[in-house]
C-alpha cells in the first residue's frame, strides 16, 4: 500500500474532531486539503472510512478500527523520534580518545579541562599510548577518536589538521650550536643525535627532514618516551630534535631549544574512521579539542616560547 505518514495523520485528526474543518485547522491544512488526502487514504485502501453529511463525520466500522489503532501507533512513533532527537542533543556519557606521548602530555591535559568545564556530564578516558597503537585503536573501534602526527596515508581514517608545529633544536646550555646568532639544518651535519625511535609520529619525519637538508648525523640513542630526551642531552649523550608541543622545558637544567631554519613544521591531526559518526558527546569533546589547539596556535602567534 502507497499510502503516505501525513494520510495517516490526517485521517487521525479528522477522526478526533469528527469534522474536517476543524481537523484541519488542528494540523494547519485547509478544509479542502484534509478531504483530499481523506479520499487518498481511502481509495489506496479500497475501503470507505468515514460517512459523510451536510452535518457531521462519521466513522465507518473500518473507520473505526483504523482510528483506535493509529491514535496508540501515531503516538509510539511520536515519542520514539522525540527520543531519538534527545539522543541527538545528548550530551553525555564516555568518550575514549588516543593520542601519542607529547600530544597526551602537552596538549590534552587542557583539553580535558575544558571538556569538564563546558560538557560535565561526559566522563573521558585518555588512552596515552605511541602513535602506532592510537592508531590501531581507532580502527579496532576501541576508541572514538585520536590526536596524532599526521598526515597519514590512511585511506580508512577521516583526518583533520588541527595544529601545526615546527621542530626545534635541544642542546646544552654550553653547547658550541647555543652561541650561533641563527641556526640552520646544515650545522647538524656530522653531530651524534639522540631521536625517539619510531613508535613516534615525529621520527619518520625528522628522518625525511634530515635527508632533505642533506644532514648526516650519528644516532647515538632512539628513545622510545620523549621526556628521556632531556637527561640524554643533559648528559652530553647527544644534541636532538623535538616539536615545540614538547615544551616547555624541565626546569633547573641546562638546556636550552632554539630555532631551526628553515623552518619545518609537523602536523597535529584529529582522526576518526571513516563513514562512521561520533556519538554526540564525542563530537563536542572532538570540537573541543580543536577549540583549544586553535586557542594554542593563537597563543603562539602573540608570543612564541623560543
Amino acid at each position: 500500500m502507497n499510502y503516505t505518514l501525513r494520510q495517516l495523520r490526517v485521517f487521525v485528526a479528522v477522526a478526533q474532531q469528527s469534522s474536517f474543518s476543524q481537523a484541519g485547522q488542528l494540523i494547519g491544512l485547509s478544509q479542502s486539503a484534509v478531504s483530499h488526502s481523506i479520499k487518498e487514504l481511502e481509495n489506496e485502501m479500497g475501503i470507505r472510512l468515514l460517512d459523510r453529511t451536510t452535518r457531521e463525520v462519521l466513522l465507518t466500522e473500518a473507520g473505526e478500527q483504523l482510528a483506535s489503532r493509529l491514535e496508540r501507533l501515531l503516538e509510539e512513533l511520536n515519542n520514539t523520534l522525540l527520543d531519538v532527537r534527545r539522543y541527538g542533543q545528548q550530551r553525555s556519557g564516555t568518550v575514549r580518545v588516543a593520542a601519542s606521548q607529547t600530544i597526551s602530555a602537552h596538549l590534552m591535559p587542557q583539553c580535558l579541562a575544558a571538556g569538564q568545564l563546558h560538557y560535565p556530564e561526559i566522563k573521558v578516558m585518555l588512552r596515552d599510548r605511541p602513535q602506532q597503537w592510537a592508531l590501531q585503536s581507532i580502527r579496532n573501534a576501541e576508541v572514538d577518536f585520536g590526536i596524532v602526527v599526521g598526515p597519514l596515508q590512511a585511506d580508512d581514517l577521516e583526518q583533520e589538521a588541527i595544529l601545526n608545529e615546527p621542530f626545534l633544536l635541544l642542546c646544552r646550555q654550553d653547547d658550541p650550536l647555543a652561541a650561533k646568532a641563527t641556526i640552520h639544518w646544515h650545522m647538524l651535519n656530522q653531530r651524534t643525535l639522540v631521536l625517539q625511535d619510531y613508535a613516534s609520529g615525529s621520527r619518520v619525519l625528522i628522518d625525511e627532514v634530515l635527508r632533505v637538508q642533506q644532514v648526516q648525523a650519528e644516532i647515538a640513542q632512539e628513545i622510545g618516551h620523549p621526556a628521556t630526551l632531556y637527561p640524554m642531552v643533559e648528559a652530553g649523550i647527544g644534541i636532538s630534535i623535538l616539536p615545540a608541543l614538547a615544551l616547555p622545558l624541565p626546569q633547573g637544567r641546562p638546556l636550552l631549544v632554539r630555532r631551526i631554519l628553515p623552518e619545518i613544521n609537523r602536523t597535529i591531526m584529529l582522526i576518526r574512521r571513516k563513514n562512521r559518526s561520533l556519538t554526540p558527546a564525542a563530537e563536542a569533546i572532538w570540537q573541543e579539542v580543536r577549540q583549544q589547539a586553535g586557542l594554542l596556535t593563537q597563543q603562539r602567534a602573540s608570543a612564541p616560547p623560543f
